[in-house]
């Protein structure tokens, strides 16, 4: 643990040790709903279970806060800088990502994406995919409230086929109508819809938008062009983004839950958090907590945000220095695993299940010194014949080690992938070597530059459709590939 980490554990601590023999006020949300716990005859939470209550529920919270955030900057907030599309509608990037796009932390720039946000409350909504050809690859990933991917379409999954799907909300129960390929079912009644299309080459991206321009979302009555339901209440959603994420975590948690309907496997946290004045329809509100309540809940946050990074660093397995493992999934994956969901949010939200694609990330070499752009400059070397295995493509994407968003550079470069190859320049032995720097390697070696922060690094290897065959990186962790440590230039 840092000094800087101990000096604010003692601090916390000290704050709630003053605040045990001479602070409170009565008023607030956690104090509130004790006092209507004591008088059902249930029992108050003290202090202690209160910071445990609290860490438990920022680290089973923040998938869903994130999501809701996100959801809130895409589709309801017109003025938030992120603003995609409202629900049911189809926003298709004509571009990939950059240092621009700020609402999802690690955004995949191989891919144009087209996203959109489903409210699924009236009736269920219908996909609609183009035919695709062989040769490029693409997904289309359904995520629901809780972060849980609850089904796919696309080259690995469904096929290369024109296709129609049906996305049902949590409540629907009718008959599957002709023309439907298949049914997934959404834990939630909103959830997110991502594209992603394989962009070959930068001259490439007009075949994008014709394949992008055939994707198709419609509610189920305008497919069967029959008569429209009610529409749903239309809903005030509480302001959210996520830059306030960390000041204000469980008002955002609030508003979250009341979009995600409980489950046998989180009834047990929703009932403790409810226990300090958090959930569905309650107003916590962190700037109304006395001295003491402050104290606590900062310190639980601090120390499950611990937890997060900790799993993120040791609950996947460390090969050369990169984290190898599978954190994304649907419901029966979790199995009520909330650590394991969070460490998956935090480490790159909305990533895709491991037949779908993996993830190796790294912020250290092999030894644990942790990568500084600011200090030195990397090389990264892939063996003759020994890329990584895809039936699709991969990529190495460059992010800020802080903030993991893409890097600004002179030369607009925030990943190497395959497609890139030929441009690419090969050592003698038929190796490939990337120069992971801030400045430029030289003429010579910028084709194979990936320009890094003046600051911490935090790199993300995609290999999409990995191979099931020898070599292959899976199972997750356990596969007879390996990615190459990164290296420390003289």
């Amino acid at each position: 643990m840092s000094q800087k980490r101990s000096l604010f554990r003692m601090l916390g601590l000290a704050v709630v040790s003053i605040c045990l023999a001479s602070c409170g006020n009565k008023n607030d949300a956690i104090s509130a709903a004790g006092q209507a716990d004591k008088k059902q005859g249930v029992v108050v939470p003290g202090v202690e279970e209160t910071k445990a209550i609290a860490e438990d529920g920022f680290i089973y919270g923040l998938p869903l806060v994130m999501n809701y955030a996100i959801m809130y900057e895409y589709s309801v907030d017109k003025n938030s800088g992120q603003y995609k599309a409202p629900f049911n509608v189809i926003s298709n990037e004509h571009r990939v990502f950059t240092p621009a796009d700020t609402a999802i932390p690690t955004p995949n720039s191989d891919t144009p994406y087209s996203l959109a946000w489903l409210d699924l409350r009236a009736e269920p909504i219908v996909i609609s995919v183009p035919a695709v050809p062989k040769e490029r690859y693409y997904s289309v990933q359904l995520t629901d409230g809780n972060t849980y991917n609850f089904g796919y379409i696309g080259s690995r999954a469904t096929g290369i086929e024109a296709g129609d799907y049906l996305v049902a909300g949590p409540d629907w129960k009718g008959e599957i109508p002709p023309g439907i390929k298949k049914v997934f079912h959404s834990t939630t009644p909103f959830s997110i819809t991502i594209f992603r299309t394989q962009l070959l080459n930068p001259e490439d991206m007009p075949n994008v938008e014709k394949i992008q321009a055939g994707y198709k979302v419609q509610p189920l009555s305008a497919y069967l062009n029959q008569p429209a339901p009610p529409a749903p209440a239309v809903i005030d959603f509480p302001p959210a983004t996520t830059s306030g994420i960390k000041d204000n975590f469980f008002a955002y948690l609030d508003a979250a839950l009341q979009f995600v309907p409980p489950t046998p496997e989180d009834t047990d946290i929703r009932a403790r958090l409810a226990s300090i004045g958090i959930g569905p329809g309650k107003t916590f509100d962190f700037k109304d907590l006395d001295l003491e309540h402050k104290a606590v809940i900062l310190l639980a946050m601090k120390e499950g945000d611990d937890k997060v990074d900790q799993f993120l660093s040791s609950g996947m397995k460390n090969i050369h220095g990169w984290k190898v493992g599978s954190l994304f999934g649907d419901a029966s994956f979790y199995h009520g695993n909330w650590l394991m969901r969070a460490a998956a949010a935090k480490g790159g939200i909305y990533g895709n299940n491991a037949d779908e694609a993996m993830y190796p990330m790294t912020k250290t070499l092999a030894n644990g010194d942790v990568l500084d752009g600011s200090k030195h400059a990397y090389t990264l070397t892939f063996p003759a014949g020994q890329f990584p295995p895809v039936n699709a493509f991969w990529s190495v994407t460059m992010y800020d080690g802080k903030n993991q968003l893409l890097v600004k550079n002179p030369i607009n470069r925030y990943l190497i992938n395959s497609p890139m190859l030929p441009r690419l320049k090969k050592n003698a032995d038929g190796s490939l070597t990337l120069y992971i720097q801030k400045d430029s390697p030289g003429a010579d070696k910028e084709s194979n530059w990936l320009p890094a922060p003046d600051d911490s690094i935090y790199l993300v290897m995609r290999l999409y459709w990995p191979k099931t065959e020898t070599p292959s990186i899976l199972p997750p962790g356990e596969g007879t590939w390996q990615p190459p440590g990164i290296v420390q230039a003289n």
